[in-house]
């Protein structure tokens, strides 16, 4: 089977690759920008057939000469929340994706792509419909805007479509992301630098860290992928777990995942306060009316398609999280 994964030395991509890889899948066509090089370290130990440069892979869809694969896993995107060039964005977020939706549907080859709970901006209702789209940045602007376009095609649709609304995803693969790796990452390598890790002080109505989001963990979000590629039931879908968790949970389960492999006793949270290993800092002006201090994916539509497999909380993804960084990083 021939499958091809955009995005595919990214964060979520590579996991999808290594994924289909444990499935016996190899005959995978790679696709991607390599300009930051260090992303393909993320896929030293996944087999694929071929990588294609993105841009190279996009004049072969243009030309219509890229070769026919069974089903496209359309990963590629700039994850960038904070990205101001909207013309960037547009042409490789929405442009990028329209053209592989249209050379899918006219080879009626099954999509499966990933947009964003970025669309919802600041809630407070997280479910898959037009009223409740409201983005905060040109980021989520890019995945509402074809979600609209996916969303108007699926009734003649000639092959399915799936749109899977990624909420807070965290895991191994993410190093590359910089500023936009998930906070487990940044306090991973926080308390290893400094002893403590940083939270914003409370804002939005919440207290200290306790600013709440759907944090899931990779694997979860990759078995998303999996089963809709399996069961292609068109449409678009929360993939979240369906509970928000605060960051307090997430730093300190970084705290005493990282104190454990230290030989010492897991803390409450009001003992790691009083330590000093959690300190909270200024909420950024920066960020006002910019950030969602509160998110939670309605799983109903999902749970509706079948997928029901029980997803890692905070507690139980982010030490599994940390002891990996712990193992490949010495």
């Amino acid at each position: 089977m021939k499958i091809i994964v955009t995005g595919a030395a990214g964060f979520i991509g590579a996991n999808l690759v290594k994924a289909l890889n444990d499935r016996a899948e190899t005959d995978i066509i790679a696709v991607d920008n390599l300009t930051r090089s260090e992303k393909f370290h993320n896929l030293t130990d996944c087999e694929v057939a071929d990588y294609l440069d993105k841009d190279d892979f996009r004049d072969l869809v243009q030309r219509r000469a890229a070769p026919k694969p069974d089903v496209v896993f359309h990963q590629g995107a700039c994850s960038d929340t904070m990205e101001s060039d909207g013309r960037y964005m547009l042409d490789n977020n929405f442009r990028y994706s329209l053209e592989l939706l249209q050379w899918c549907q006219e080879l009626r080859v099954p999509f499966v792509y990933a947009s964003s709970g970025s669309v919802y901006g600041l809630g407070p209702n997280f479910v898959e419909a037009r009223a409740h789209e409201k983005p905060l940045n040109v980021y989520g602007y890019s995945k509402f805007l074809f979600d609209q376009i996916a969303r108007r095609m699926l009734p003649n649709a000639t092959a399915p479509v799936i749109g899977l609304r990624y909420f807070n995803v965290y895991g191994p693969r993410e190093s590359h992301k910089g500023r936009m790796a998930s906070v487990a990452f940044h306090h991973f390598n926080q308390f290893r630098a400094d002893g403590k890790v940083r939270l914003f002080e409370g804002s939005h109505g919440y207290a200290n860290g306790e600013q709440r989001r759907d944090f899931i963990h990779v694997d979860d979000a990759v078995r998303g992928n999996l089963f809709f590629w399996e069961r292609p039931t068109a449409g678009i879908y929360n993939l979240g777990t369906g509970r928000a968790q605060s960051f307090n949970d997430v730093a300190l389960t970084v705290v005493n995942t990282l104190r454990e492999a230290s030989g010492q006793k897991p803390l409450t949270l009001a003992h790691a306060v009083e330590e000093g290993l959690i300190e909270y800092i200024r909420f950024p002006e920066a960020l006002r009316g910019k950030y969602q201090a509160f998110t939670q994916a309605d799983v109903t539509r999902l749970r509706a398609a079948g997928f029901r497999e029980p997803m890692m909380t905070v507690e139980h993804g982010t030490a599994a999280y940390m002891r990996r960084l712990l193992k490949h990083s010495g």
